[in-house]
């Protein structure tokens, strides 16, 4: 059984058999390595993606204790206009309900995931799945909090993934995997 390399704040075993068995068959059976916990800037975790070979796994939380997040293909390439990115092995989760729920996209449009330099979201056509911008995802230093919102969306035919559309976050973690191939060593 594959293991993780690192701690987590989100990660625990329902969570993380449940997403096993959402991933792409390319990274299934793969180590978990963490490049990104502890609250950084959006810059950082687009940065910090550049160190993983294949998809990632963005997890975050709420303060009410809902796990959620998405699959992206690493690594993060910023565009300079609004244009999305992502296939239809991009996903989004949550754990509102209290145990995981995956959504996949639907069909409805092409709008998996869109990367600026100031704005990480996964979906649309309505709202966003899931949001992290450059303002909210810094820490406030009078306030030490890092904020998002969550609403849903066409692509994924979601519901809100957080406890409330607009939410301060618990921490945020990317994960990738050691061996994107069968044929990488």
């Amino acid at each position: 059984m594959p293991k993780l390399t690192d701690e987590s704040l989100f990660l625990y075993a329902e969570l993380y058999g449940f997403l096993q068995l959402a991933l792409p068959n390319i990274v299934k059976g793969c180590e978990w390595g963490s490049t990104v916990k502890h609250g950084i800037s959006l810059r950082t975790l687009i940065r910090k993606s550049g160190d993983l070979p294949g998809p990632c796994l963005l997890i975050t939380g709420d303060m009410q204790g809902a796990i959620f997040g998405g699959l992206f293909e690493s690594p993060l390439a910023p565009t300079a206009k609004q244009k999305y990115q992502g296939t239809n092995q991009t996903f989004v989760f949550t754990t509102i309900d209290g145990g995981p729920r995956l959504f996949r996209p639907k069909g409805a449009n092409r709008y998996f995931y869109l990367c600026l330099n100031d704005l990480l979201a996964f979906g649309g056509g309505g709202n966003f799945a899931l949001r992290l911008d450059g303002d909210l995802l810094n820490f406030n230093f009078v306030a030490r909090r890092l904020s998002g919102t969550s609403g849903p969306c066409d692509t994924f035919e979601n519901q809100c993934l957080a406890h409330n559309q607009e939410f301060e976050l618990k921490n945020v973690e990317l994960w990738g995997f050691t061996h994107s191939s069968q044929y990488t060593n």
